[in-house]
């Protein structure tokens, strides 16, 4: 077993920035203990009171229909295939309207490249999302269906995520990041936006005053060199912005892709990148766990492992399950978790804010 540099951990748990060569070297070693223990000790410095959040949300793919074709999903099809969909305005409706009376108070809203849908159709939902439900919030599209919006529309970015916002967009998901290297995106999803433009999405929308998420899938075919070249990236647009809420890392669920042949990455995996993560991203308030691939279990664990927040009841979820991976969970269950961790669990809205309206430290 490589152990992990007992000064490196030392030097983060502390507060004091780690460079990417001590990440490097935390995320190569094998110390899952350790990883854990000082992670779990920056977690509770930033956050010392005895509550873990959660929220109630529901991931709606509002199409399937994407011309990306990434090389890691199994959930996308092709314009013209015969499963492929668009929901119509009153099935979405209705999945709303299900997501309010079960508590929830916003909306995961994410489809695909779509060819033929152009920014006027995204501002008319918008618009009538926030006419008929004027409470929910929409956190929606993600930074490479923003830069394809862009591009089909011929419109600098600025001006599109300035009318989705004008529409009744509220938030911006981490979703399509991936790994921020162009190396492993040329490989696992070479017609999809660049790292520089993922990054440029977010950073025109936290210049609005826009806030969202990032988020990391790992487990493929990057190394841990760029693991952390990722996370350095992120680090340093929060540094100028400040506009991301939280972090979610996941790993990649082969079954049902074009990439099937490859193993799949594992709790230890999971936790220790969660762990390094914690370390090395000191300006994110929030890390938070992924149950949805790993299971309430190692969802748990992840409590330990740096993470602050159990992330979503989520009502629905399909893009995992296409590949293959399908956890569910009940509010119930998942307050259960925490609490079984030596928690408080308290329902919190995208912006990390408690339900009841207090703001989270």
């Amino acid at each position: 077993m490589k152990h992990a540099d007992g000064a490196i951990l030392e030097k983060a748990v502390s507060g004091r920035r780690l460079d990417a060569g001590e990440g490097l070297a935390l995320i190569e070693s094998h110390d899952l203990a350790a990883l854990g223990r000082a992670a779990d000790a920056v977690a509770r410095r930033l956050h010392p009171e005895p509550l873990r959040t959660y929220n109630v949300d529901r991931n709606i793919n509002y199409t399937n229909v994407c011309t990306s074709g990434c090389r890691f999903c199994a959930f996308s099809r092709t314009p013209g295939a015969a499963d492929a969909y668009v929901l119509s305005r009153n099935q979405l409706h209705r999945k709303i309207e299900e997501t309010i009376s079960l508590g929830g108070s916003q909306i995961l809203l994410q489809g695909g490249m779509h060819p033929e849908l152009g920014i006027e159709w995204y501002e008319e939902l918008l618009r009538e999302i926030k006419r008929l439900f004027p409470r929910i919030n929409v956190h929606g599209f993600g930074p490479p269906e923003i830069d394809h919006l862009a591009s089909l529309s011929e419109l600098p970015t600025r001006v599109v995520l300035e009318r989705l916002k004008r529409a009744g967009l509220g938030s911006l998901p981490g979703g399509g990041a991936e790994i921020l290297v162009d190396r492993v995106r040329q490989k696992v999803s070479p017609r999809k936006t660049s790292a520089d433009r993922w990054l440029e999405v977010c950073r025109q929308w936290h210049a609005l005053g826009g806030r969202g998420s990032a988020t990391m899938m790992f487990g493929h075919v990057e190394t841990p060199a760029e693991r952390i070249e990722h996370l350095e990236r992120l680090r340093r647009l929060q540094d100028e912005t400040g506009g991301f809420t939280a972090f979610i890392c996941w790993t990649f669920q082969p079954d049902n892709t074009a990439l099937a042949d490859l193993p799949k990455a594992g709790a230890f995996e999971y936790l220790k990148t969660l762990a390094v993560a914690r370390l090395y991203l000191d300006n994110f308030a929030n890390i938070q766990a992924s149950w949805v691939t790993q299971g309430l279990a190692v969802g748990q664990l992840a409590l330990r492992f740096g993470a602050n927040d159990f992330g979503s009841v989520m009502i629905e979820e399909n893009v995992v399950a296409a590949a293959g991976t399908s956890f569910r969970a009940t509010e119930a269950q998942i307050r259960g978790a925490i609490e079984d961790a030596g928690y408080s669990p308290r329902r919190r809205n995208v912006f990390y804010e408690l339900i009841d309206g207090e703001p989270t430290p």
